[in-house]
């Protein structure tokens, strides 16, 4: 049984539908992540679980429990929100310990576990500072300290990062990844942004206008997307109409739309023959650099193709060049 399970939940505002008939289970120790575009329902859903919002019909359950009426601060949730939240007028050590003294627990027993869960997130020498002192990022961790030096059954983590410059980003990824690993803790990460998804997730949840469109590994939702949607938002697919990959390939497809991703597509000056692969003749049309990817934009008759190759050195491809294409045929997604 799933330590989380939300069985045909359904919120309302009024008569916007946000939520509609969700169905999810959440396993012990993970580190789950709600992605998806703006006003998908990641967050509200994140909500309903952490008790901030009332359900319109359906249950939440922890570790077997209903949990749907008990109200916020008997579930034993902890969370992290976009905004950081500290007290400013009370130093890093305070404010990670002022869960605790709402608990009322010992004060000898408040400094030990400060001091711990400080050290685990990097600011031991921070303990008597105020957040003004501190950076973005820090503070990030002292809000994330706080939230777990309660031993909370489950992290919810709200777009934590999303105020963060893109270095930063990225070290403070893998920083909660180890954190989460280390304790153990279940956790519920929500991003619009499919690397931090990609990085961090034990499993995936891809949301769609209030429903569950795939669920899975981030090999899964980047290899194996299921649906057109799934194709568009993971990865930069290639999403072209059956028919006409059909017409350019010479071969029939039987699908409504192909999706191709980038570095699937192989380029060469010379024809290459080979019956488990698709192939293709165009020109470049075009060529950008991401770091150590040159991806260029091939014209191939009425359809346009996106491919990726690792730079190596030398000069790139032109733009009007002519190339031959090879696609493996089991790599292409049939939607």
């Amino acid at each position: 049984m799933p330590y989380i399970r939300f069985e045909n939940l359904n919120k309302y505002y009024g008569k916007n539908h946000v939520l509609k008939d969700i169905n999810l289970g959440i396993e012990k120790g993970q580190l789950v992540t709600l992605l998806g575009p703006s006003g998908c329902g990641k967050s509200t859903l994140l909500r309903c679980l952490a008790g901030l919002e009332l359900v319109s019909s359906g249950k939440v359950y922890l570790d077997d429990n209903d949990i749907t009426e008990v109200s916020a601060r008997d579930r034993g949730i902890g969370m992290v929100f976009q905004q950081y939240s500290l007290f400013p007028n009370l130093t890093v050590g305070q404010n990670v310990a002022f869960g605790l003294k709402m608990k009322k627990v010992q004060k000898p027993l408040i400094d030990n576990k400060v001091r711990d869960i400080l050290g685990l997130v990097g600011l031991s020498e921070k303990i008597d500072q105020y957040p003004a002192q501190l950076s973005g990022g820090q503070q990030q961790r002292v809000a994330l300290a706080r939230a777990i030096v309660t031993e909370p059954k489950v992290l919810l983590l709200d777009e934590p990062l999303s105020a963060i410059d893109a270095l930063l980003r990225r070290n403070l990824r893998i920083e909660i990844r180890r954190i989460q690993k280390e304790l153990g803790i279940t956790t519920i990460f929500v991003t619009h942004d499919q690397d931090e998804a990609m990085v961090m997730s034990d499993m995936i949840h891809l949301l769609s206008a209030g429903y569950v469109e795939q669920s899975g590994t981030a090999i899964d939702l980047y290899a194996r997307p299921r649906t057109l949607f799934a194709a568009t938002f993971i990865g930069n697919y290639t999403i072209l109409p059956a028919a006409d990959f059909s017409k350019a390939t010479a071969e029939t497809v039987d699908c409504q739309n192909v999706a191709i991703r980038p570095e699937i597509v192989h380029m060469d000056r010379q024809p290459a023959e080979d019956p488990d692969q698709y192939h293709l003749q165009g020109s470049i049309l075009s060529s950008f650099c991401h770091g150590n990817i040159m991806r260029y934009s091939v014209k191939s008759g009425s359809i346009l193709i996106n491919a990726d190759q690792i730079y190596e050195g030398g000069e790139p491809l032109q733009e009007g060049e002519q190339v031959f294409l090879s696609i493996k045929k089991d790599a292409v997604v049939e939607l």
